[in-house]
């Protein structure tokens, strides 16, 4: 194996393990802080780490005004539309079944993949896909089937929909800053100064007096706004864009299969969360369908 490609999965073995971690770490944290000020809270750490990280490295921005736009995209998609979605969505849902839907985002990543990047997907993924999206679908529309009209768990539930939606939208913008020789470094910190701008200016003109409250919130939400900032922040996105150059998008999405083997355990024994009998017919629909789409044939040597 390349070493080029071995550090790769490495990097991405990590960000599964930090991202699986994180999806608990935000719904224990959204108790004390809501979500717009979290974001803000955690984006402007963020920024004060880049401004930190360009001041020791320096800042090298290409001289290209497509490719900067093309950054500036990127930035707000990343934070602002991705993250605001995930954040909002995990207000009115559960760990688990934000787990389950994130599942579609390798399949979906895969797909545009074939479309935009010219890679290649056989007939068997094709209908691997179409069963583990119905199984996503599922368990989206799990609080109706269930609970008659919760309609708040459902609007979550689109939101960690609209979140996935983003993500692949970013990881091709990613793939193609790659490819123009843009640094992981300066999408990152770049995306983060981007999300703090817009998410500070939506609460200083929503609701500005909340921003008194963050001295005063109990020391367990700001350490996991801290762990969110830095650890799933900084590090993490770095560590993904920097893997995202040396293998395809599709292979490096596989990765995301690993992040509900953390978070899951987590929920139920952290927040105590219950596995209901839809979530566990979801689980096993999309189950299937991963496992067609992504476990290949044994191919035998005569």
């Amino acid at each position: 194996m390349q070493t080029a490609r071995l550090k790769a999965y490495l990097m991405l073995l990590a960000v599964a393990i930090i991202w699986g971690i994180a999806s608990p770490v935000i719904k224990y944290t959204l108790q004390g802080f809501p979500a717009d000020l979290f974001l803000t809270y955690r984006f402007g750490i963020s920024t004060i780490v880049a401004i930190i990280i360009f001041t020791i490295s320096g800042i090298h921005i290409p001289k290209d005004w497509n490719t900067i736009l093309l950054i500036i995209i990127y930035g707000f998609l990343n934070s602002v539309v991705a993250l605001g979605f995930l954040f909002f969505g995990m207000e009115n849902t559960t760990v688990l079944e934000a787990g389950l839907i994130t599942l579609a985002s390798p399949l979906l990543i895969s797909t545009a993949g074939v479309y935009f990047l010219h890679e290649h997907i056989t007939k068997r993924e094709k209908i691997g896909m179409v069963i583990a999206i119905l199984g996503t679908a599922l368990t989206i529309a799990g609080p109706f089937i269930t609970n008659g009209h919760s309609s708040i768990k459902f609007s979550g539930n689109l939101m960690v929909l609209g979140y996935v939606i983003s993500t692949l939208v970013t990881t091709l913008l990613v793939k193609k800053l790659l490819k123009k020789d843009v640094s992981p470094m300066i999408l990152t910190n770049f995306s983060f100064i981007i999300g703090f701008i817009c998410f500070l200016a939506f609460v200083l003109l929503t609701n500005p007096s909340s921003l008194l409250s963050i001295p005063y919130t109990l020391f367990p939400y700001h350490a996991g706004v801290v762990y969110m900032a830095i650890i799933s922040g900084t590090l993490a996105f770095w560590l993904s864009n920097k893997a995202q150059k040396s293998i395809e998008i599709g292979e490096a999405s596989l990765f995301s299969y690993l992040l509900p083997i953390f978070s899951m355990p987590i929920a139920v024994v952290w927040l105590g969360e219950k596995i209901t009998p839809i979530f566990i017919v979801g689980a096993i629909v999309i189950a299937i369908g991963v496992a067609i789409a992504e476990i290949k044939k044994k191919r035998y040597n005569p």
